[in-house]
């Protein structure tokens, strides 16, 4: 495969700091560029980002040197990557805009961010799910008029830990989909030093989040027809998502009801036999078995399962049948790796090896 030079924008935040790590030793992609607010622009990366590293590993000597760049001057900063990853915090217009603004400078945008999730033409991808919606691309490069340039962007991180432990299961006619997510403060951006309120404690509402577990999955399990992707009428979802005292990792407890039920057996062949492009094309950051189950009562744990495969699985454990839905189960991924900027390193790695930075 050949080498990419890419670039990070948003670098000085959690899931900026998050793509660092994981780009340091990437087989495919050189990381070249940081960009981050006019407010770091001028300094080293080291200077930026000053004692609010948040990984648990140190911060790779080859960025510490790096300039950071003022993002907002796009032509400057596509100028020396074949691409970028987006994970900035700002309004969603802005995003939606500043995104649009690399793409039409023929620099391709792999996002982290939510703003471009429903726009019709732009794929929202989970590389094992749904990899062949990247084929809306040449369409967008038409609206936009572009080359090269297009926006892709990953899903939700709560999505990660349910819809795949869903997806091979609906050749059984998912009908009805209850879920609850636990979610890890990471996936606020904080630590327990930055976010005191939630120790010893639960809250139960994180904004905009159930709206997005409820409607995103519909797009993932969508189809194009035209120059756009259409999402999927069914299953319907209902969701409600809490925030816990929890470092990293989300967690699902899922409540599922099908139009054919299937027999426990079948559930656990299901997921066992599960793979997708990412493990077909043999992606870099792709797992060898992505959906994992745990025959343990008190599995799968956060604290212990959440760096499966390098933070790239996902876990399930108690299947059981259930009252008043066919079955239920819980699963887990890891919010920032899965859910965030592992996620969106393994979309970039399915779309090179499809060709779409060439």
């Amino acid at each position: 495969m050949k080498q990419y030079n890419v670039g990070v924008i948003g670098a000085t935040g959690m899931v900026g700091q998050r793509f660092i790590t994981l780009l340091e030793n990437h087989p495919w992609f050189n990381l070249v560029a940081l960009a981050a607010s006019a407010r770091s622009a001028g300094k080293t990366y080291e200077e930026a980002v000053g004692n609010r590293w948040l990984m648990t590993t140190p911060m790779p000597e080859s960025v510490k040197k790096m300039v950071v760049l003022d993002a907002a001057n796009v032509e400057e900063v596509a100028s020396k990557v074949d691409f970028v990853f987006c994970a900035v915090n700002m309004k969603k217009e802005e995003i939606k805009a500043l995104e649009e603004a690399y793409a039409k400078a023929e620099c391709p945008v792999v996002s982290n961010n939510s703003a471009h999730r429903f726009t019709p033409d732009v794929p929202m991808v989970v590389p094992e799910i749904n990899a062949d919606h990247i084929e809306i691309i040449p369409a967008q490069r038409k609206r936009l008029g572009t080359k090269r340039g297009f926006v892709a962007v990953k899903s939700n991180c709560s999505l990660q830990s349910y819809v795949p432990a869903l997806h091979p299961l609906r050749k059984y006619g998912i009908s009805d989909v209850l879920v609850c997510t636990y979610q890890a403060i990471s996936g606020a951006g904080k630590t327990f030093e930055t976010f005191p309120d939630i120790l010893d404690n639960v809250i139960p509402y994180i904004g905009g989040e159930e709206e997005k577990s409820e409607q995103e999955p519909l797009k993932l399990w969508g189809h194009i027809e035209g120059d756009k992707i259409v999402s999927a009428d069914a299953p319907r979802f209902t969701a409600q998502c809490l925030r816990v005292p929890v470092s990293d990792g989300h967690m699902g407890a899922v409540f599922v009801r099908f139009e054919n039920k299937p027999t426990k057996e079948e559930v656990l062949q299901a997921w066992k036999e599960f793979h997708g492009p990412a493990q077909d094309l043999n992606l870099p950051s792709a797992p060898k078995q992505f959906l994992h189950y745990f025959e343990e009562n008190d599995r799968p744990q956060p604290k212990l399962d959440r760096m499966l495969e390098n933070g790239m699985a996902v876990s399930i454990g108690r299947l059981r049948e259930d009252n008043q839905y066919d079955y239920k189960f819980v699963c887990l991924s890891h919010n920032t790796l899965r859910g965030a900027a592992g996620g969106a390193v393994l979309l970039a790695e399915l779309l090179a090896a499809k060709g779409y930075f060439d």
